[in-house]
């Protein structure tokens, strides 16, 4: 028996008005999710804790097995681990997003976050505006770490964690309230907007009608995490495909193997196919029981707030993605048990992560059960079935 995870990272969402009161996910065409739904256990899952922060930090560790009460030690710490920042265990991490904010007001507090990822700006172009940061706020104790589109990584020596703002959860607020209490942390925000504004990249993309990336946002601040291996927990060897650096982060800290997919940049444009063939490969070919591929792609348009390209997302992880990874399994005459669910809601209306309970999709190629005609948050709710600790849902997946 096989095992394959597709994360809809944000798919789920809210009745959209535009939509005839559909969400998404109900409005997309998706004869893959659908055709596997009638044949499936369909039900809810609480990814997130209560209490906890809605994110796909808390809520990707749940759904691959690990209690984010007991695991969970920050964000970026995740992401720390992907790019290879060697953290001690008196380093705190923080994430740094390069992005957009108004350039009208005359001083940084009155700005306000127009875009949290600077229109996805690309790692080519984020990779020159981070050594300009480097250079430009460099000082002891704090190390800077250049990850994958607007996702950086910020290191300091013997800190302390803080409270802070994810830019994604104020998108259009002024943010003079939200900014670090921390003196050298807020200093060097208002410093990067000097350093950022007027830089060639920004010029550029501004000719090009693109966000700039005009200040860097701190925030997401951790310690150094400590996940058990995944291999050793569940008994199934496993790996991780996705774009981003947090979930390779946490198949770092659980030992599992990354796969590399050229063209994955988690974004609306990514190589969904190529996410698909690689995940066959490595369950039929490369020796691997268990692969995680987690598509960022919806979560992106959600906060974006455009309900249009959140469908289209959907409907190419449907076409790319989960029908021909059904086809290639039949063809290999495979056995498998296939999970599809996001990981938490982000609804256009509001444009950030809700911690509400998400629908799940559980398919076993060797039996069949009675489920619905279609896979949707509706249908999720409708089946009565709940799971209240989402950590636990990976044992309905890996049972004998």
């Amino acid at each position: 028996m096989k095992y394959i995870v597709i994360l809809c990272d944000g798919m789920a969402d809210e009745p959209v008005e535009s939509l005839g009161g559909k969400t998404p996910l109900e409005a997309a065409h998706t004869p893959g999710m659908d055709g596997l739904a009638g044949k499936s256990e369909i039900g809810m899952v609480r990814t997130v804790p209560e209490g906890m922060s809605p994110g796909s930090d808390t809520a990707n560790l749940s759904v691959i097995g690990y209690d984010p009460r007991k695991y969970y030690s920050g964000r970026s710490p995740l992401e720390a681990l992907s790019i290879g920042a060697d953290m001690t265990e008196d380093d705190v991490s923080f994430r740094c997003n390069l992005v957009t904010l108004s350039e009208t007001e005359e001083n940084y507090e009155d700005r306000h976050i127009l875009d949290h990822s600077s229109g996805e700006i690309s790692t080519a172009e984020a990779a020159e505006l981070m050594e300009a940061l480097k250079k430009g706020l460099q000082r002891e104790g704090y190390t800077f770490y250049t990850g994958i589109s607007y996702r950086h990584l910020l290191i300091q020596s013997k800190g302390k964690v803080a409270e802070l703002t994810a830019p994604h959860d104020i998108l259009t607020k002024r943010i003079g309230e939200y900014l670090p209490g921390d003196q050298v942390l807020r200093e060097m925000m208002v410093k990067s907007y000097d350093i950022l504004k007027d830089h060639p990249v920004n010029i550029k993309r501004r000719e090009q009608g693109k966000n700039p990336a005009n200040s860097a946002w701190f925030w997401g601040a951790g310690t150094r995490p400590a996940l058990i291996s995944f291999e050793k927990k569940n008994g199934v060897k496993g790996a991780m495909i996705s774009a981003v650096d947090l979930l390779k982060g946490i198949a770092v800290g659980a030992e599992m193997d990354n796969i590399a997919v050229e063209g994955a940049n988690g974004g609306l444009d990514t190589n969904y196919a190529g996410k698909g063939r690689a995940a066959v490969k490595a369950l039929t070919r490369d020796g691997y029981d268990f692969v995680y591929v987690h598509i960022e792609a919806p979560d992106e348009m959600g906060h974006q707030g455009s309900a249009e390209n959140k469908i289209l997302a959907i409907e190419r992880i449907d076409e790319q993605i989960i029908r021909p990874v059904v086809q290639a399994f039949r063809e290999a005459g495979t056995d498998y048990r296939m999970l599809i669910l996001p990981d938490h809601p982000t609804p256009v209306r509001v444009r950030t992560h809700t911690g509400d309970p998400v629908p799940y999709l559980l398919y076993d190629s060797t039996r069949s059960v009675d489920g619905p005609a279609a896979y949707s948050e509706k249908t999720g709710k409708q089946t009565g079935i709940y799971v209240a600790e989402g950590y636990t849902l990976i044992s309905r997946l890996l049972e004998k």
